[in-house]
């Protein structure tokens, strides 16, 4: 290795590509003089000094790198306090450089602030003063601290494994994301079904209770997709199991959903009991026959404690024969239970028993001289780090356990059902996007928490983890009705929708809490419902390019400063602007709206921000939409559920830049097979306005199976009704509102090539 003092890392893309490195580059600590020497290569090129910018987004001294068995020690500058990521913590969005420490460890413990959780993911982003951003990925599944300096600088201190780095030159925030996806994978293209809303409760405790709570909110005419079950439907806690008794008839009230166009979703745990009569219970009998459990120290099956009566062994997901043995139990459930997803909980993995239930070794893997997070030892609320898998030590795998689990459940659903897999997992790390979605976790019912979703929920996203969301109204202790309310409103534009809660709370479905709940509830979901082809477009669009489905306001405002820190309000896509009531005891919001053009989603309404707040009264069943000027929104007639909705009509709202210009698209495949897009058996169409003249052309026409039929088209932002509209250059109908034009288009459909006119 040659001796080497500083790693500098330039952040322009342009460089990058005359110095012949890809957008995104790997460096190990043996880069030596390459980068100097390739610099001074570049500068004899002509405009050299024109497009470098010469700003460090990378800087370290390797005479202060720590390189040893159970502690490594990387400093380096960053190019701006504008930081965000590393890991999932109960706090807002943009990290502090106060001498804070980040904990990248899974940790299945309730969220409280400054504390790690369930997502591993030592990813972060920078956004520089100038609005472009950078990205910087540590490729290592060790427990590690990242401890952020006033410099700025940032110490990454993982205590095991090796420094893998990949620096993401952007130049813009999505850029950074889109390379950062196209690291560690895609994010898995979800069954559109999934985006309906899911109803669920840990406690329903029989069938009955089930059924009667899902059926007063049909009766209530909450649009509902998918019912869940906590673990209180299985047998004794037993996991590919259901209850013979309280939940008899559970297959036929699958089957039953399935008839409605709706869907079920149960609960799967890691862990499986190790007690049971021989030869009854095969997803124990059949992993011990293969061997197939974690081990202590002596070669025994490593024994935990978690939901069922007995002890727990865990499955070893990282020995290849497990994979094999996770698909049979699912399919041999999946052949009594036609379920439609997977729910993997308790995944980090959970252990009641902090370590097993002999203790764990005293020695320096249990207890390392260097201890990231709190003041307790790795092993607690999971097992021994001593603990052996198939090629090493659970010190080593703990953070990749739901990682492999995830891919293990989403290969067997994709070959059982034929169709796409639809999985939450409570843990998660980097690229687990590409097999599933997650949710936030054992939230509490307060406004506290409400606010820490929006967070949550765009953090996930720059990880590669689209769907995502948090339990609605909150899973621990009781909710109100004002807040949940509030949260209905705002959990209906979660990207994964579900209200959820522990088995001693009250019950918190909306049909039970009526009122406000219920209205706020099928008000929101309405619109929810009625926007689904953009989302699902936007979903498309993070499974084939990388983007995030729902982002902060900086990812479309790079260089408005004051966008850095929002954590009130977020964007669904570039289009669409969403501002919830997350306070108690008022009606009242002053958001911020970036400059350019927005109109109220649903009345039209135009406001041209400069870049300010704006006072808005907002009623406790509401949540204030707006939609961005230059944009064009594909809708659909909203049904009771998906499958419903999917036999409507479409709408398209355009929504008028000040130029009088505007540009969308649409995504359309059946919403559940497999590799639509792979195989080329969808439809995208695009739609554009320039000036008074709208067009919609279908780009890409491979999904046969469908009439795409059209209701109407309105329009946002013309500043004088028109005399006439013609449609394809005949005389077409249409009605004027100032500002609003509708032009009524039924008798057309979307696989028709459309010119509309208005003069």
């Amino acid at each position: 290795m040659k001796k080497q003092q500083l790693i500098e890392v330039p952040s322009d893309e342009t460089l990058s590509i005359q110095l012949k490195y890809p957008t995104i580059q790997k460096f190990w600590l043996s880069i030596g003089n390459e980068y100097a020497d390739l610099k001074n290569k570049a500068k004899r090129r002509k405009n050299f000094d024109s497009v470098c910018i010469n700003l460090l987004i990378f800087r370290t001294k390797l005479n202060q790198l720590v390189f040893s068995d159970q502690f490594l020690h990387l400093s380096s500058s960053t190019s701006s306090t504008n930081l965000y990521g590393l890991g999932e913590q109960k706090e807002g969005l943009l990290r502090s450089f106060n001498w804070i420490r980040y904990t990248i460890f899974s940790q299945g413990d309730l969220p409280v602030p400054h504390r790690n959780l369930y997502g591993s993911h030592p990813f972060y982003l920078v956004l520089e003063d100038d609005g472009k951003a950078n990205g910087v990925f540590l490729l290592n599944s060790n427990a590690m601290d990242a401890v952020l300096q006033p410099a700025p600088a940032i110490s990454l201190r993982p205590i095991g494994g090796i420094l893998d780095l990949f620096i993401m030159l952007g130049p813009t925030p999505a850029d950074v994301v889109k390379q950062y996806t196209g690291i560690v994978g895609r994010p898995f293209m979800i069954p559109y079904w999934s985006l309906g809303f899911h109803l669920c409760r840990y406690g329903y405790g029989t069938l009955n209770k089930t059924n009667e709570t899902l059926q007063r909110n049909l009766d209530e005419g909450v649009p509902i997709d998918v019912q869940w079950h906590d673990i209180d439907y299985m047998n004794r806690y037993l996991t590919f199991t259901y209850d013979p008794e309280d939940f008899s008839d559970l297959p036929e009230f699958v089957n039953d959903l399935h008839s409605k166009g709706m869907h079920y979703v149960g609960m799967f745990s890691p862990g499986v009991s190790n007690i049971e009569v021989p030869d009854e219970y095969p997803p124990y009998d059949d992993a011990a026959k293969e061997n197939l459990f974690l081990k202590d120290v002596n070669g025994s099956d490593i024994e935990a404690k978690v939901w069922n009566v007995n002890y727990t062994v865990f499955p070893d997901f990282s020995n290849p024969a497990t994979p094999s043995y996770w698909a049979k139990q699912f399919k041999d459930f999946h052949s009594k239970l036609n379920f439609d997803g997977a729910w993997l909980d308790m995944n980090e993995p959970l252990n009641f028993k902090n370590g097993s239930i002999y203790g764990c070794p005293d020695n320096e893997i249990e207890n390392p001289q260097y201890l990231p997070g709190r003041p307790y030892p790795l092993r607690t609320l999971t097992v021994c780090m001593t603990a052996k898998h198939n090629s090493t030590i659970h010190y080593n795998e703990h953070n990749l356990v739901a990682f492999r689990e995830a891919k293990a459940t989403f290969d067997a659903l994709r070959e059982i059902r034929e169709k796409r897999p639809f999985i939450i997992s409570r843990a998660s790390f980097a690229g687990q996007g590409v097999h599933s979605g997650h949710w936030s976790g054992d939230i509490t019912s307060d406004w506290e928490d409400m606010r820490y979703t929006i967070p949550s929920m765009l953090l996930f996203n720059m990880y590669g983890m689209p769907m995502i969301g948090s339990d609605i109204c909150g899973f621990r202790l009781n909710t109100t009705k004002e807040l949940c309310t509030r949260w209905q409103a705002l959990g209906a534009f979660y990207p994964f929708s579900r209200n959820h809660n522990d088995y001693d709370t009250i019950e918190q479905d909306p049909a039970k809490l009526s009122g406000n709940v219920l209205k706020a509830t099928k008000d929101n979901l309405h619109t929810r419902y009625y926007l689904l082809p953009y989302f699902y477009t936007l979903f498309y669009r993070s499974h084939v390019f990388g983007e995030t489905t729902v982002r902060p306001l900086f990812f479309e405002f790079p260089t408005d400063k004051y966008v850095y820190n929002i954590n009130e309000e977020f964007l669904w896509g570039p289009a669409l602007l969403v501002l919830p009531v997350l306070h108690p005891g008022t009606d009242e919001i002053t958001p911020y709206y970036p400059k350019g053009v927005w109109y109220d989603f649903y009345s039209g309404e135009k406001f041209v921000s400069k870049g300010q707040h704006r006072g808005l009264h907002v009623k406790p069943t509401e949540v204030k939409v707006d939609v961005r000027g230059g944009y064009i929104l594909p809708l659909q007639i909203p049904g009771k559920t998906t499958t419903e909705s999917r036999q409507n009509a479409f709408d398209l709202l355009v929504a008028l830049s000040e130029n009088q210009e505007a540009s969308g698209e649409l995504y359309w495949d059946d919403g559940d097979s497999l590799d639509t897009y792979e195989n080329g058996i969808y439809n995208t169409i695009v739609f554009s306005v320039k000036g008074n003249s709208f067009k919609s052309t279908v780009s890409h026409g491979g999904y046969d199976n469908t009439t795409m039929p059209l209701n109407e088209i309105k329009v946002y932002g013309i500043p004088v009704g028109p005399s006439n509209v013609t449609i394809n250059g005949a005389l077409g109908s249409f009605e004027f509102v100032k500002p609003n034009l509708k032009i009524f288009v039924q008798n057309y459909t979307l696989l028709d090539a459309l010119t509309i006119v208005w003069t």
